[in-house]
């Protein structure tokens, strides 16, 4: 009888659709920073000891890591079929083991140490003294294991490998499996319709009654510089949030989450985007340049850190979504009031409640939501905060309304009241639905594709307008 022989699984790229290095360091870094961070200076030529060093910084969830599922089907039938499964990897053998358990593969596991790492030319050599020369099948996804392949009997490549196509004419029988990415799952990542959010530039434009080409052109170009910063913020708020969103019933969907992007894609999409934003808003004036960096080092505290504190998080909501504004200020040139910063803030406080609301209400379950610091029992409490807001936003409006700049700007007082009664049924509206679970997960978002909404800001801005003067000075009459 023929002895079945074993089937050997890479498990970065292979078996796993995501890759465990990675996963450490990003976990590391929203559990440990500064630790991580050192053990990455450290140990940055000698990834063994960075592997070993940074599993011992963080846990990891082996049980929620994406599966190649092709590769998680052969091994099935193998094991099914009597077939040893075998796991060889360079990662470390402190991941490695706990997930071959959790797969029911053979306990004889191949990984990296705080000595070794097992990778290209190392692995293969401890596979031949295991399991002698073309004595295994190994399966893998990258030219280094083009090492191991040459002494398997059969090389299954997973994704597109070119220089293994080579390995055919040294007598290797080659089997090809699907993986790698594709552009349309990176693009999903960096989150496009989100850019809606950054039509908030134009606030400042529209407040200060500056309609021109000359204002309009610097501001569209900000918009573009904030949507790539913006996009890579949600990269990087992803990478950390890895965890969070696989134990998310919708989020779980996310390319980096489910595995549809690898991390290092990410990575290097997330410098690409930076490097862009900071280059327009050079190429703008340094107030718009001072303004992309305060948001994006805002951005990462709060990936970090403050969006797992309990109304901190809140708070930093409203101050990204304010700080837009000035954006579209120091963008444009464009002189911003006082009093229009004091009363958007309590706006997007609300909308940040109304965001809580929101997932809270479409939660499963009474836990606190994952990464933050809110449960069920907090509803009541946001509920408060978004009416304060509410009323805080028209008080606030009023007092503009009866200011000196609010009288130049808008001379016919009355009008301008009338415009408070849509603009507070609008935040009203929005809070109620969030209350109930009725819109997205991200208020702004919604606020941008709700027809019955958009019209009740259009009456607003159209009252506004008219207390300006405007409709009068454009169409006379």
């Amino acid at each position: 009888m023929t002895e079945v022989k074993p089937l050997v699984l890479d498990v970065d790229g292979t078996f796993l659709k995501t890759d465990l290095l990675f996963e450490s360091f990003w976990a590391g870094l929203g559990q440990d920073p500064w630790a991580t961070l050192r053990a990455v200076l450290r140990h940055f030529r000698y990834p063994e000891r960075l592997k070993s060093e940074l599993a011992e910084i963080t846990q990891i969830r082996i049980d929620l890591m994406p599966v190649n599922p092709e590769i998680a089907d052969l091994a099935l039938r193998s094991r099914m079929a009597g077939r040893e499964v075998v796991l060889a990897s360079a990662s470390d053998r402190s991941l490695v083991e706990p997930l071959a358990a959790e797969y029911g593969f053979s306990e004889r596991v191949f990984a990296s140490d705080a000595q070794l790492n097992l990778k290209g030319k190392a692995k293969a050599g401890v596979l031949v003294d295991a399991f002698g020369e073309g004595g295994f099948d190994y399966a893998g996804d990258s030219s280094v294991d083009i090492a191991v392949w040459e002494h398997a009997e059969n090389a299954l490549v997973v994704g597109n490998v070119p220089s293994a196509r080579g390995l055919t004419a040294r007598g290797r029988n080659i089997v090809e499996f699907p993986g790698g990415w594709a552009w349309k799952s990176l693009i999903r990542a960096i989150r496009p319709h989100q850019w809606v959010k950054n039509v908030l530039l134009l606030l400042a434009m529209i407040a200060a009654h500056r309609f021109d080409l000359e204002t309009l052109l610097p501001i569209l170009l900000g918009i573009v510089a904030f949507s790539a910063a913006a996009s890579s913020i949600y990269i990087v708020n992803d990478l950390l949030d890895l965890e969070a969103d696989r134990l998310h019933p919708t989020k779980c969907r996310r390319p980096f989450a489910n595995g549809d992007v690898p991390i290092v894609v990410g990575m290097a999409a997330f410098v690409g985007l930076a490097l862009l934003a900071l280059g327009i808003a050079i190429m703008l004036n340094w107030a718009f340049f001072g303004v992309i960096i305060l948001y994006m080092v805002m951005s990462l505290a709060y990936s970090l850190k403050l969006k797992r504190m309990r109304w901190v998080d809140v708070a930093m909501l409203a101050a990204l979504y304010t700080i837009r504004v000035v954006a579209g200020a120091a963008a444009g040139e464009v002189s911003v009031s006082i009093y229009m910063l004091i009363f958007i803030f309590p706006i997007f406080i609300t909308l940040g409640c109304v965001k809580r609301l929101t997932e809270l209400t479409l939660a499963t379950n009474d836990d606190y939501l994952p990464g933050r610091g809110y449960g069920r029992r907090d509803r009541g409490d946001l509920l408060n905060v978004a009416g304060l807001g509410t009323v805080g936003a028209v008080l606030i409006f009023f007092l503009y309304s009866i200011s000196e700049q609010g009288r130049e700007l808008y001379p016919t007082t009355w009008i301008l009241w009338a415009a408070m009664i849509p603009m507070a049924l609008w935040l009203v509206r929005m809070v109620m639905l969030g209350w109930f679970g009725k819109q997205d997960y991200d208020p702004i978002v919604f606020a941008m594709r709700d027809k019955f909404g958009i019209g009740i800001l259009m009456i607003t801005l159209s009252l506004m307008f008219w207390a300006a003067g405007l409709w009068s000075q454009w169409f006379g009459g």
